[in-house]
């Protein structure tokens, strides 16, 4: 299972000094000229402080996520479960080291390379956790992938919501993360989440992935 993330908007800044190297990052040897070429044109990061993507991601998802307070074993499912997709570096792990950036992705830029480095994770069950600008920068098999999307119940009918999707997404994402024996099939995902959370399954058709109709808290 791998869960996909955005970024947030609100970005902390690294307390240490600490130089960005990209080569501890996670696909450095698919995407580390691609990483320092975009850094390269954005001058006003500073490559000399850099901290763990969960420090630096600071939104409501990652406060729900909540990834220093998990248990280890849960932090190592996070580690190798989580990808959060990144302007600055295309994607990373939760625990990668990065600088602060603040500028929106390009996703031609990255989709190519993108495409062609997360091919080994195309079997895999996908649980789709992005905002729509950043779906764009690369897109999974739609037959195991399983988008998550958050209502509120009005009078009855379910009504979209915006920022507080955010928060239930991470609580979806921590959740999950939890779990000793991550799901492995769209139907096993939804019998998960259904013992937490109120939600409903729609089948995936033609090219249209399945989705997770999850009520927020």
């Amino acid at each position: 299972m791998r869960i996909l993330l955005p970024p947030s908007e609100g970005k902390n800044s690294p307390k240490k000094l600490r130089n960005l190297d990209l080569k501890k990052l996670a696909y450095a040897n698919d995407l580390r000229v691609l990483r320092q070429q975009n850094l390269d044109a954005h001058k006003e990061i500073d490559q000399k402080r850099s901290d763990f993507a969960f420090n630096i991601y600071s939104g409501v998802l990652y406060q729900a996520l909540g990834y220093q307070s998990l248990s280890a074993s849960a932090k190592k499912r996070a580690d190798k479960s989580i990808l959060i997709f990144s302007a600055a570096y295309g994607v990373v792990a939760i625990s990668d080291p990065i600088a602060q950036y603040k500028f929106k992705p390009n996703a031609k830029y990255w989709r190519k390379a993108l495409a062609s480095t997360l091919e080994e994770i195309s079997d895999e069950l996908i649980v789709e956790c992005r905002s729509s600008t950043y779906q764009t920068m690369w897109q999974p098999n739609p037959e195991q992938t399983v988008a998550i999307r958050v209502f509120t119940l009005v009078k009855g009918k379910k009504k979209v919501i915006t920022h507080m999707s955010k928060k239930t997404r991470g609580d979806v994402a921590r959740f999950l993360i939890s779990q000793r024996t991550p799901p492995k099939t769209p139907i096993e995902l939804f019998k998960m989440l259904k013992k937490e959370f109120s939600c409903s399954l729609v089948s995936a058709s033609s090219n249209e992935s399945w989705y997770i109709d999850v009520i927020a808290k």
